[in-house]
This record gives C-alpha cells, sequence and structure tokens, in this order.
C-alpha cells in the first residue's frame, strides 16, 4: 500500500490505522539515505540487544544543547520502560 501523509507542523505524521495493526509494536525504526526515508517497525527489546536505536540526539531533541547525566538517565529510563 502506497499513500500520501502530510507532516504537522511540529513534524508528526500519522500512519494509516492498517499499517499501525499489522505490526505489533508502537515504535519505528526512521532512516534516511540518498533522500529516501525508511519506516520500519522496531522492537525496542530487539533494537536494545543489537544496540541499533539513538536514544538521545543532542541536535534533534535538545536543540545542539549539552545535557546533564541525571536528565540523560531520565530519559534513558522513559524511553526504554
Amino acid at each position: 500500500m502506497t499513500t500520501i501523509v502530510k507532516a504537522t507542523s511540529k513534524g508528526q505524521v500519522t500512519l494509516p490505522v492498517k499499517w499501525r495493526r499489522q505490526f505489533n509494536t508502537d515504535n519505528f525504526l526512521a532512516t534516511e539515505k540518498d533522500g529516501v526515508l525508511e519506516l520500519r517497525p522496531l522492537d525496542i527489546n530487539d533494537a536494545v540487544k543489537k544496540k541499533e536505536i539513538t536514544v538521545f540526539d543532542a541536535l534533534r531533541d535538545n536543540k545542539g544543547k549539552g545535557l546533564k547525566a541525571k536528565e540523560l538517565s531520565r530519559l534513558l529510563k522513559k524511553t526504554l520502560s
């Protein structure tokens, strides 16, 4: 299935319900390469085992500013729970 999705003012897109029901996850891995955006279902437990996820990206998540270790720890716990 191919469909057009529109980004909100916050950069969010909504996946069609048919796609959301097809995968047993609420997490997806987005990869950009050579101008192509790929979105794949992601099992967090598998990703943690394979070390395939970026939990924090200072440019993306914190406007390029550093982050105190205590805050990073809190975000990690929230993300991985």
